[in-house]
């Protein structure tokens, strides 16, 4: 049997993605990040976006955003690292994602949220929800290595319209906000 070398072996990889995730959370415990929602109690699933425990439990509307995210990283990694084991891609998009969840939680980007979305008593994720953020990331990076590109596809425009339509927000409308604010988007999305 021939051993395979080191940046080919997929335990190698999955070794490294879960010092990624391990560097993201002492990362964010030493930005002084809280663990768990300052409520004392975690929840499955926190559907009020205006509310204190958003950002905070284990998922919210925002979860469907990351899961977009997975499916993203996968085509990345597929068009950038094609050919290498699918660990490897998968490192890449935890590689994103965690520097993405760092920053995220930044107090440069959480004034930023504040100043131009309507995320105005922002605080920033809990340690909980950033790294379920990254989990719920790795789900949607391995739905779409398995699923047909159509249904990956179809599936990340149903988030992105259900997000809209039902809390006026989505991964494109943040990204948007975040970068260029427009003002009628805002007025849109306070109408909730």
């Amino acid at each position: 049997m021939e051993e395979r070398p080191l940046l080919q072996s997929s335990r190698f990889w999955l070794t490294v993605c879960l010092l990624v995730l391990l560097v993201q959370i002492v990362s964010e415990y030493m930005m002084g990040r809280v663990p768990i929602c300052t409520c004392g109690y975690v929840k499955l699933w926190e559907g009020e976006v205006k509310s204190s425990g958003n950002s905070q439990h284990i998922s919210d509307w925002y979860t469907l955003s990351h899961i977009i995210h997975g499916f993203l990283f996968y085509a990345l990694g597929f068009f950038v690292l094609r050919g290498k084991p699918l660990s490897m891609r998968l490192f890449l998009a935890l590689v994103i994602e965690s520097g993405w969840e760092i920053l995220e939680n930044s107090p440069i980007i959480i004034e930023r949220y504040r100043a131009t979305t309507i995320s105005l008593d922002y605080v920033g994720d809990s340690i909980l929800n950033s790294t379920m953020d990254t989990v719920f990331m790795i789900v949607g990076f391995f739905f779409a290595a398995r699923a047909p590109v159509w249904l990956t596809v179809v599936l990340a425009i149903f988030f992105e319209l259900l997000a809209g339509y039902v809390i006026h927000d989505n991964l494109t409308l943040n990204v948007l906000m975040l970068v260029y604010p427009v003002d009628a988007i805002k007025a849109w999305q306070s109408a909730i």
